[in-house]
């Protein structure tokens, strides 16, 4: 098997819902960090690259009909560089990349873009077609997350429950205490701040310029969604999901905008155009488990991509844990024999702080992962994320 390196990785700030990203459109939110690869590599010869990868969960607006080939057109990729988008829902960017990889690995091709992206500021409002004649029912589905258009078989077998619904199952099966949950939550913010205090984003983030009408054009250059949170700020929220519930806006990660890009070779590629590796991908690894505890999927991901990749939890020096919920955080770290304020799992901050634009945000773990190993001299990161529907992903990088 060949190797599959990670050559370079860039990432858009993470915009807020409505916020300064909201007036980028998908498609062209998708081609920033695609043209930011192209402008930081201006000596490879761009019509080398044999596909472009992109993870996009929605994929009903902006992002319709092969995002990944428009974003590559976009960005200015040469014509006759192909798109695929992959829909694996909240890990869509980290199936690319693992895509990617594999195609790598067999030898099939030397160099291609991986990556996500997601506008849920822009997501569309869907309506589906009559089913009769004459019919005067009609029905409207806000695309931003969750169900649509749901199978009655689907929800009879398996529950259709809401994100949050599926946190709440977690915490209750797992005996996560609302303390626990904020403390997690405040730990993320707090992390992302002092972060972003000592600008340790900055190399993994392209700045976004927005032209705006009789305005100097609009420079996005840090992620939006970190605030300053107390556990006392924390505790005073509600838990709109359940009665007696322990889910809140304040431990559970937020609805986002953004995109993100990698360049990775094979080692062939490598020699041949001249780039520098900077990790290399070890293995990825899903795994499927009931939708109502979604959260959990990870736990079975990671032990299966460990494996993989023949390595242990011990060996692993940097956890880059998606943070869909703080509940299924500490469930999976818990499961996982993981202290809850373990400093190799998200020193950075995660999704809680950060934000979590689904198909951008795998892809973001792993630029943030690929960056942080560096920094500090470490060897190997561990990525993984839950996933709608029930399921998990992970992906093991080593540096090099």
């Amino acid at each position: 098997m060949n190797d599959a390196y990670i050559c370079d990785a860039i990432r858009t700030p993470i915009g807020r819902y409505g916020g300064a990203l909201s007036s980028v459109r998908t498609d062209d939110l998708a081609a920033i960090p695609i043209k930011a690869l192209m402008d930081r590599n201006p000596n490879l010869d761009w019509t080398q690259v044999e596909d472009v990868f992109y993870g996009s969960a929605n994929q009903a607006g902006e992002d319709n009909r092969n995002v990944a080939r428009m974003a590559g057109l976009l960005a200015g990729l040469p014509v006759n560089v192909g798109g695929c988008t992959l829909n694996r829902l909240c890990a869509s960017g980290m199936d690319a990349i693992g895509t990617a990889a594999r195609a790598i690995k067999s030898g099939d091709i030397d160099l291609a873009i991986a990556g996500g992206v997601e506008s849920m500021s822009r997501a569309p409002m869907v309506m589906p077609k009559a089913e009769a004649a004459f019919s005067r029912q009609a029905e409207i589905f806000d695309t931003t997350i969750g169900w649509r258009f749901i199978n009655p078989k689907m929800h009879q077998k398996f529950g259709t429950d809401s994100m949050p619904e599926t946190a709440e199952n977690v915490a209750q099966d797992y005996q996560i205490s609302r303390a626990d949950q904020d403390a997690f939550a405040l730990r993320s913010q707090q992390r992302a701040a002092q972060s972003q205090a000592a600008d340790l984003f900055a190399r993994e983030i392209c700045p976004v310029s927005i032209a705006r009408r009789k305005q100097s054009d609009l420079l996005v250059e840090h992620d939006e969604q970190p605030r300053e949170s107390t556990l006392e700020g924390l505790a005073k929220l509600p838990t709109p999901f359940r009665a007696e519930g322990s889910v809140t806006a304040g431990n559970a990660s937020s609805v986002n905008d953004g995109a993100c890009a990698l360049l990775l070779a094979s080692e062939q590629a490598v020699q041949q155009h001249g780039l520098k590796p900077r990790a290399r991908i070890l293995a990825m690894a899903s795994a499927g488990v009931e939708p109502r505890v979604m959260g959990i999927g990870p736990i079975d991901a990671i032990n299966k991509v460990l494996t993989k990749a023949g390595l242990n939890l011990t060996q692993i020096d940097l956890i880059e844990l998606n943070e869909a919920f703080a509940a299924q955080g500490l469930a999976i770290t818990r499961s996982l024999g993981i202290a809850d304020d373990d400093p190799r799992v998200n020193p950075q901050g995660g999704a809680i702080a950060l934000g979590h634009p689904l198909g951008m945000s795998g892809a973001r773990l792993v630029t943030t992962a690929v960056n942080q190993l560096e920094r500090h001299g470490k060897r190997y990161a561990l990525c993984t994320m839950c996933v709608g529907v029930g399921q998990g992903l992970a992906i093991v990088i080593e540096k090099v």
